[in-house]
C-alpha cells in the first residue's frame, strides 16, 4: 500500500518510473544500512530477526481464546484426577514455555516458587522477542540517514562534473533518488516492521502470563469456572470476547 502510494502519487504527477529506479543509489543506501545494523548487533540476534521477520506478517499461532480453553482444561483434569494427571500432558503440549509450567505443578513446587520461576522464563522471552525489534529499528534510524550520504555523495559528483551538462542529471537524480529509498526503507519498512514485532511480542507475554496465573490457580485448586473468570479479566473485552489482531 505504501509503495503504491508513493509510485502512484508520482505517477500522477507525470514522473517517469525510471527514474525512481537508481542502482547506485540503492547500494548506498540499502548497503550503508545493512552493514552499520550489522556492526550494531550480534549475529545471534541478526539471525533472530531474519527468522522473526515472518511474525511481521503472520499472526501468532496460539490465540488468548485457546490459551484459556487449554487451562481450563487442564483445570478439569487436575481436578478430577489430580496434578498428576497432568503429566501426560506436559509430554503432549508443544509450547515449550506451558510444558515447563506443568512440569513445575506436577513436580509439586510451591506456588511461589512456580510464579518465581516462570516470571524469570517470561523475563528472558521478552529480552529476546526485544532484540529483534530493536534490529529493524535501528535499521530504520540508520537509512535515511545513509540517504542523507547517498544525497552528497550525488551532489559531490554533480560538483565534480559542472563543466559536462550531460553528467548533471544523473548525479541530481542519485543525489535526490538516494533519499527517496533512504526514507522509504525507513518508514515503509524497517520502522513498521519494528513495531509490528513488538506488539506481536505483547501479545505472546500477555498469554504466557496467562499461562502463568492459570497454572498457580490450578495447583492451588481452584474452580476451573471461577479460573476462566480470572483469565478472561486480561483480555479487557466485555464478556470475554477475543481481542482483534
Amino acid at each position: 500500500m505504501g509503495l503504491g502510494a508513493v509510485f502512484g502519487g508520482a505517477a500522477l504527477e507525470g514522473l517517469h518510473m525510471g527514474a525512481l529506479v537508481q542502482p547506485t543509489a540503492a547500494m548506498i543506501v540499502l548497503g550503508g544500512t545493512a552493514a552499520a545494523t550489522f556492526v550494531s548487533f550480534p549475529m545471534p540476534t541478526l539471525i533472530t530477526a531474519a527468522k522473526d521477520l515472518k511474525r511481521v506478517f503472520l499472526p501468532p499461532q496460539e490465540d488468548p481464546e485457546a490459551v484459556i480453553k487449554n487451562i481450563i482444561n487442564y483445570a478439569a483434569k487436575a481436578r478430577r484426577n489430580g496434578l498428576i494427571s497432568l503429566e501426560q500432558e506436559a509430554q503432549t503440549v508443544k509450547d515449550s514455555f506451558t510444558k515447563k509450567g506443568i512440569s513445575l505443578v506436577v513436580d509439586g513446587i510451591d506456588p511461589q516458587k512456580l510464579r518465581e520461576t516462570m516470571e524469570i522464563e517470561l523475563g528472558s522471552f521478552e529480552e529476546h522477542g526485544k532484540g529483534s525489534a530493536e534490529v529493524f529499528e535501528s535499521a530504520g534510524g540508520f537509512a535515511p540517514t545513509i540517504g542523507i550520504i547517498g544525497a552528497v555523495l550525488g551532489l559531490i559528483h554533480v560538483m565534480s562534473n559542472l563543466s559536462d551538462p550531460s553528467k548533471l542529471g544523473g548525479g541530481i537524480a542519485v543525489a535526490f533518488v538516494a533519499t527517496i529509498y533512504g526514507l522509504m526503507t525507513a518508514n515503509l519498512f524497517c520502522i513498521p516492521f519494528g513495531t509490528k514485532l513488538k506488539h506481536r511480542l505483547k501479545e505472546e507475554l500477555l498469554q504466557k502470563e496467562m499461562v502463568i496465573e492459570g497454572l498457580i490457580a490450578i495447583q492451588n485448586g481452584e474452580n476451573p469456572h471461577f479460573i476462566e473468570q480470572k483469565l478472561r479479566a486480561y483480555l479487557h473485552e466485555p464478556g470475554g470476547e477475543k481481542k482483534g489482531k
